[in-house]
């Protein structure tokens, strides 16, 4: 018996939900992420959970609560998404390379109440040497990630440390999305 709606496609997102023993179901919301004029990062993933989980609301109007995050690199102000392609990929990967970065990840609970949160999270790439941005690039791994790298897979090789949540790096931060959960009387690990 699904205890959640997730308003989202991302797998690593059901993967961790399992995880703590959420059942769910998926309904994907689909929306515009284009930032808006001068919006800061903070704003933008928190503005894009909400509209996620109001979306999955108004398009399918379940009677579960719906749980919706988004998360981006952010690199010296500079918004990182999902790549468009290799070349996008590529650049944002020696764009990360000896360096320290923040990923944001929101999220948004819709139940009896409205609930968010905000996990921010620092990374440090070590410095990559050109041959492994080609490499990893040339793997499925970067086309469907913030910032193009999964700090679960291959991606890990590149990070010398984090200082955050490796859960919220990955998409949903699981200390936060269990508060949230916990409000809306949903029972984890059963």
């Amino acid at each position: 018996m699904p205890k959640i709606v997730l308003a989202s496609a991302s797998p690593r997102r059901r993967e961790l939900l399992e995880q703590i023993h959420v059942s769910h179901i998926v309904h994907i919301a689909d929306i515009d992420e284009t930032p808006l004029l001068n919006e800061s990062p903070e704003s933008y993933v928190q503005r894009l959970a909400d509209q996620k989980a109001a979306a999955c609301i108004q398009k399918f109007n379940p009677q579960l609560p719906v749980l919706a995050a988004d998360t981006v690199v952010v690199l010296e102000g500079k918004i990182m998404g999902k790549p468009n392609d290799k070349e996008d990929a590529l650049t944002m990967l020696r764009e990360l390379s000896g360096k320290t970065h923040h990923v944001f990840t929101a999220i948004a609970l819709k139940g009896n109440k409205a609930h968010s949160a905000l996990s921010v999270t620092q990374v440090t790439f070590r410095a990559l040497l050109e041959d492994e941005i080609q490499a990893y690039c040339n793997s499925s791994e970067p086309f469907d990630k913030a910032g193009s790298y999964a700090i679960q897979g291959q991606g890990s090789l590149f990070i010398e440390r984090i200082n955050g949540s490796f859960s919220g790096v990955m998409g949903l931060p699981l200390f936060e999305t269990a508060q949230l959960l916990r409000l809306e009387g949903i029972e984890l690990l059963a």
